[in-house]
């Protein structure tokens, strides 16, 4: 009996300073969580004021800013684009004419004189092809060719070596200025006598309302009429190598050891609704949209032009609805009757 009861509180002491060996430890722990946590709450703390500063102040107001507003055509400036017409046209200037009996089908404002953008490179490549100056020599784009006028960007790079017709169909098709720009700088001459030489076969074609001070069209000084431009579309015409390159879709060069390709600037010239023999499009601010085109419909060979039209692609339906106006109300041209041989008897 004495023996159990020895164990027995044996066994109660061991058991007892396990409990009081064990607490600390517990307590320590959970000291330290609390610790941790206060700290954590003490870092927490100026966040959360930070955050509720932060939701209390109003949130500063967007300044929405304004679009630079487009400038004025020098159509929009006169208030031409105001004029109305029975076809509804959005160009402020147009003109239909017959190529072959030089009737007039439509018109409207055909005597205001414009700035004509690119559509000046047609001047370009009536002057350089009657020069018969020769197609495959080399011409280098020179620092001399970038724009400073307008600051457009080109694809051909300062030292770019391409034919002389091969920069005369970038110019024609794809609008290029430096191109255009290096065909009059090569001009036998330079530049000064190839813009002269422009003004010369204005003059010589009957334009008196148009005027030209560089090859490209980036200028606001290059400008004509629709009456002018009409005659200068008929002459250019009648140049196959002009009507080739003009309509061409597109066209790959070899810029450096890199094969580039260039687009028409003219979505019509893909339309299986045209047959057109020859356009040139263009556009600066001063200008708006510009598009001469020579095309066959309703048995008719005829000549349009549309200046200062307002939108990207309204030009383009400009020319759509004189077509189907043309093809709609427009008597086509009666064959010219043959002449008879009367037998000699």
């Amino acid at each position: 009996m004495g023996i159990v009861n020895k164990t027995v509180t044996t066994g109660l002491m061991a058991l007892v300073a396990a409990v009081f060996l064990v607490r600390p430890a517990a307590a320590a722990d959970s000291d330290t969580q609390v610790r941790k946590k206060a700290a954590s709450a003490d870092k927490a703390e100026p966040l959360q004021r930070s955050n509720r500063r932060a939701a209390a102040r109003p949130a500063p107001k967007r300044v929405a800013r304004a679009a630079e507003p487009a400038r004025p055509s020098f159509g929009q400036l006169a208030g031409l684009r105001g004029t109305e017409d029975s076809l509804d046209l959005k160009s402020s200037v147009a003109l239909v004419v017959d190529q072959e009996t030089n009737e007039v089908l439509f018109s409207k404002n055909p005597d205001a004189v414009l700035p004509i953008a690119s559509i000046t490179k047609l001047m370009t490549a009536l002057v350089v092809t009657e020069a018969q100056l020769p197609l495959d020599e080399t011409l280098t784009v020179s620092q001399d060719d970038v724009d400073t006028e307008k600051g457009s960007r080109s694809r051909l790079r300062v030292g770019t070596q391409l034919t002389r017709e091969e920069m005369l169909h970038l110019a024609l098709m794809a609008s290029e200025n430096r191109a255009a720009h290096a065909l009059g700088r090569h001009y036998p001459g330079g530049l000064d006598a190839f813009v002269q030489a422009m003004n010369q076969k204005a003059a010589a074609l009957g334009m008196p309302d148009t005027h030209y001070v560089e090859p490209t069209g980036l200028s606001s000084k290059n400008q004509s009429s629709a009456k002018d431009l009409a005659t200068l579309v008929k002459a250019a015409h009648e140049q196959p190598l002009i009507r080739q390159l003009s309509t061409s879709p597109e066209f790959m060069v070899e810029v450096g050891k890199r094969p580039m390709q260039f687009h028409t600037t003219n979505a019509l010239v893909r339309s299986p609704s045209w047959d057109i023999g020859l356009q040139k499009t263009g556009y600066i601010s001063e200008a708006g949209r510009c598009l001469v085109m020579q095309a066959k419909m309703a048995g008719r060979q005829l000549i349009m032009v549309f200046l200062d039209s307002a939108g990207k692609y309204s030009r383009l339906g400009d020319a759509e609805r004189v077509r189907r106006w043309v093809t709609t109300h427009v008597e086509p041209v009666a064959p010219a009757a043959a002449t008879q041989v009367v037998p000699e008897s």
